[in-house]
């Protein structure tokens, strides 16, 4: 078993003056992200956006991508006719496929001057060249008990679940709420990275872990999380990874 430990001051910083991107995983600028992700995650920015800004049309094809809101709200339309308004609680899956194009902007108003706090994560599907798909499921209500459960999965054994599906039958993110002292089992993975959204938690056998500290785990069984106050965690547990 491995376990990593990425501190939040160690991950790749990037900023346009308008939008301030902490990457666990370098990806803006000429990076090979295959050869960089941790199983077949390759993508997890944590993205604070200012009023009036965001992503302008852009294409993406053969990528699957998770987005999860902490603060503010992200407006999202794509080619395909999909418009929706992400709030926390409400996570997002765009599935590429051939190809789409789709735009991202902070929802609020000027008026209103709300940063939107956003993480945005990308994975491979499991083929290429399917047709372009979105979904959005809002989890706030079953996230309120502190309990980890999965919001987004291609694996089998959450097929019976709300979690949305994903175009990747390996991978599964799960997420949870805990309050202070409260404790969560991550399940067991051959490859997983566990992300501190908010508050902190402790990592048993491996100490305390911040807001924006990720920890990458490798053939780890299961792990326990306190939380040492009121806390927010994603939790990606992957059957496979690039390597393989």
């Amino acid at each position: 078993m491995r376990i990593e430990v990425i501190r939040d001051r160690d991950r790749h910083h990037w900023t346009d003056g308008a939008v301030t991107s902490a990457q666990s995983f370098p990806a803006t600028g000429n990076f090979d992200l295959a050869a960089n992700a941790h199983g077949v995650l390759m993508v997890h920015n944590d993205d604070v956006v200012d009023t009036g800004a965001g992503f302008d049309t852009h294409r993406h094809e053969n990528v699957e991508i998770v987005t999860w809101v902490l603060d503010g709200a992200v407006e999202h339309r794509d080619s395909k006719g999909n418009h929706g308004v992400l709030t926390p609680g409400l996570i997002q899956r765009m599935s590429a496929g051939r190809g789409i194009t789709h735009s991202e902007r902070n929802a609020s108003t000027r008026a209103e001057d709300v940063a939107a706090h956003v993480v945005q994560m990308w994975l491979p599907p499991d083929a290429d060249g399917r047709d372009p798909s979105y979904a959005e499921h809002d989890f706030t209500a079953e996230l309120a008990d502190g309990a980890l459960i999965p919001v987004v999965s291609g694996r089998a054994a959450h097929r019976d679940s709300s979690a949305l599906d994903i175009g990747n039958r390996f991978v599964a993110l799960h997420a949870a709420r805990p309050r202070a002292v409260q404790s969560v089992t991550l399940p067991a993975a051959p490859f997983g990275h566990l992300f501190v959204a908010r508050g902190a938690v402790v990592l048993d056998g491996t100490g305390q872990l911040d807001t924006g500290d990720a920890v990458r785990t490798t053939d780890a069984g299961e792990l326990l999380v306190t939380a040492t106050d009121d806390a927010e965690i994603l939790f990606w547990e992957m059957h496979a990874s690039f390597d393989l």
